[in-house]
């Protein structure tokens, strides 16, 4: 798909079709687009977990999230937990933080990483749910996620049951200052 269309025609889903699923190759090819993602001094400091099993992504789904985000992946059949290894991207080697910033840069890599990976996933004609309301306890324990990293989200990943439109979007004049 060319780029434009790609960027063009992504959107948030709430509603995936339970009969379509996604391979693990599928997965690993989005993740693989992930990783070509810029990161502070290439620190790479983007992990995921990937639930693609029925019974976990119930339990998960009942245990992790709250009723209307669990309702709005409740036909995903991948859910993907994003973290990053904390204070490592925007941190010198002797553990201080670069600037004022410090972990900021671990979410601002993981975010560059997190948009290839819905971007690569729209390209491959699937869809995606970046959700940020979630039970951060409950999803470490459950995932076995070490405490150095940060769980900033999970994102559904599947086909779309309906077409969405495109909220109302701000214009270049009303975001932008020119100097």
């Amino acid at each position: 798909m060319e780029f434009q269309k790609v960027i063009e025609s992504r959107r948030s889903v709430r509603k995936y079709d339970p009969l379509k699923k996604v391979g693990k190759d599928t997965v690993e090819k989005i993740i693989e687009a992930a990783i070509l993602a810029p990161s502070w001094k290439n620190a790479q400091t983007a992990r995921y977990y990937c639930i693609t099993s029925e019974e976990l992504l119930n339990k998960f789904r009942a245990e992790c999230l709250p009723t209307f985000n669990s309702n709005s992946v409740k036909d995903a059949p991948v859910l993907i937990v994003s973290t990053f290894v904390k204070n490592r991207s925007g941190f010198e080697r002797n553990g201080e933080p670069t600037n004022e910033l410090g972990n900021g840069w671990g979410f601002y890599d993981l975010g560059m990483h997190n948009e290839h990976l819905l971007l690569k996933a729209k390209d491959m004609g699937l869809d995606t749910l970046v959700i940020g309301i979630r039970d951060e306890n409950k999803i470490r324990e459950m995932l076995d996620i070490p405490e150095d990293e940060i769980i900033v989200s999970v994102i559904g990943l599947g086909y779309a049951a309906e077409e969405t439109k495109m909220p109302k979007r701000k214009t270049v004049e009303e975001i932008t200052k020119f100097f």
